[in-house]
C-alpha cells in the first residue's frame, strides 16, 4: 500500500511524534510511505525512520496579513495537489485541523483514499470563524474521520456532518524514540531529590502557569521537591516571570526540549499534566508506562481514558489549583501511594499497546 502523510511540521509535539512513529511501524510492515510536511525537513525534531520517504514542502510562514495567511494556504493547497498527483498514494491521511482543511481541498477529484485525523477536542480548540465554516464544509467529504476519543468523534457526527468516525487513541511507542539534545536529569536536580515532572509545549493550552501556582503551595512543606517541565514555546518568559514573581525560581526548571525524555520518565517521582484541554495526552500515557504515578485535571478528553481516579492515578476538577496542590501534596507526603499508582499506572501497556492500536488503523487504512 502507498501511504501519504501530510502534518504541518515535525518540531516536538504530541501530534508530530505520532506522526513519525506511525510512519516507521507502516514502513517497518513494508508499506510505501511518504511523510509531507508543510515545513522543511531541517526543521524536524524528530528523527524519521530511514524506510519513509521525508518531503518538506517549504511553506510553513508566519503570514503577517488575512490575505498573506490566504495566498499562504492557496499555495500549500496547490502545492500538496501537485505532489499528491505525481505520488499517486492508495490513501492519504493527515493530521491537526487545518492541514486536515487544506489537505481535503487538495485531493478534491484525486483517486486517493483520504483519512483524517482530529488531534484535539474541536470545541476546545477553536479555529476562528472562517476556519471552522471551512471545517463544517470539509471534514464530511473525508471517506474516515478518526477521533482520538468518543466524545470527540461525536462532536465531528453532529458539527462537522462526519459520516464515518473512527475511534482510535494514541498507542504506547515503546521503546521511546531518543534524539539530541540529551539532557541528564542528574546534571538538573542531582541525584538526591524528588521531581514532579511535567512535559509539553510551554504554551497556554498546557496549564503550566496554573501547575507553577499549585507547586508553590506545597514548596515550604517539600522542600527536597524540584518541578521539572520539559518542552518549549512561546510562554517561556511569562512562566519564568510567574515562578520569580511566586518565590519559586529555584526549585523549577525548564531545560527545554529533550531527545531522552524516557531517562526523565524514569528519574521522576511524580508526574503531572495540567492542560487546559487535551485530545488524548502523549505524555501522560507515556508516563504511565513508564510507571509513573500521576496526577491530571479531567479534561473534558483524554485522561480520564487513561486514569481510573483513586485507583491508577489521580484526577482533578478542570482548573481547581487548589485541588490540584491538594493532590500533588498528598501523593508527596505519601510513598506509599505513589507506588500504589505507579503498579497499577502500567495497564495501559496493554489497553493501548501499539498491537491494538495499529490493528485500528488497519482498519481504517482499509476502508
Amino acid at each position: 500500500m502507498r501511504i501519504a502523510m501530510v502534518v504541518a511540521t515535525l518540531s516536538s509535539g504530541g501530534a508530530e511524534r505520532v506522526t513519525t512513529n506511525l510512519a516507521g511501524r507502516w514502513a517497518g510492515l513494508g508499506e510505501s510511505v511518504t511523510l509531507i510536511t508543510w515545513s522543511d525537513s531541517a526543521d524536524d525534531f524528530y528523527p524519521v525512520d530511514s524506510r519513509v520517504t521525508r518531503l518538506g514542502l517549504g511553506l510553513l510562514h508566519d503570514s503577517p496579513s488575512w490575505f498573506a495567511a490566504l495566498f499562504g494556504n492557496l499555495r500549500r493547497i496547490r502545492r500538496l495537489r501537485r505532489v499528491l498527483r505525481a505520488l499517486r498514494p492508495d490513501v492519504v491521511v493527515s493530521f491537526l485541523s487545518k492541514v486536515n482543511i487544506v489537505t481535503i481541498l487538495a485531493c478534491r477529484g484525486l483517486p486517493s483514499r483520504l483519512v483524517i485525523s482530529e488531534r484535539v477536542h474541536p470545541p476546545r480548540a477553536p479555529l476562528g470563524a472562517p476556519w471552522e465554516q471551512l471545517r463544517a464544509w470539509t471534514y464530511r467529504r473525508a471517506d474516515e474521520v478518526v477521533a482520538l476519543t468518543r466524545e470527540t468523534a461525536e462532536w465531528l457526527a453532529v458539527h462537522a456532518g462526519c459520516k464515518r468516525v473512527s475511534v482510535v487513541p494514541n498507542a504506547v511507542f515503546l521503546p521511546l524514540a531518543v534524539g539530541e539534545p540529551s539532557v541528564d536529569p542528574r546534571a538538573i536536580v542531582g541525584s538526591d531529590g524528588n521531581i514532579l515532572l511535567a512535559v509539553g509545549r510551554l504554551v497556554e493550552q498546557k496549564g503550566f502557569d496554573w501547575l507553577c501556582r499549585a507547586f508553590a503551595k506545597n514548596c515550604t512543606q517539600f522542600s527536597d521537591w524540584s518541578l521539572v517541565i520539559l518542552g518549549e514555546g512561546p510562554q517561556r518568559d511569562r512562566l519564568e516571570s510567574l515562578a520569580a514573581e511566586l518565590g519559586i525560581s529555584e526549585r523549577v526548571s525548564m531545560p527545554g526540549q529533550v531527545g531522552n525524555v524516557a531517562d526523565w520518565y524514569a528519574r521522576a517521582d511524580l508526574f503531572v499534566l495540567s492542560s487546559r484541554f487535551e485530545g488524548f495526552p502523549s505524555a501522560l500515557i507515556e508516563a504511565m508506562a513508564a510507571g509513573c504515578p500521576c496526577v491530571s485535571f479531567d479534561c473534558d478528553t483524554g485522561p480520564r481514558d487513561l486514569i481510573d481516579d483513586g485507583v491508577n492515578g489521580k484526577l482533578v476538577a478542570l482548573g481547581d489549583v487548589d485541588a490540584l496542590a491538594g493532590a500533588l501534596g498528598g501523593l508527596m507526603r505519601d510513598p506509599a501511594l505513589r507506588a500504589r499508582f505507579a503498579t497499577r499506572s502500567e495497564g495501559v501497556l496493554e489497553r493501548f499497546s501499539e498491537e491494538r492500536i495499529m490493528a485500528g488503523w488497519r482498519a481504517v487504512l482499509s476502508g
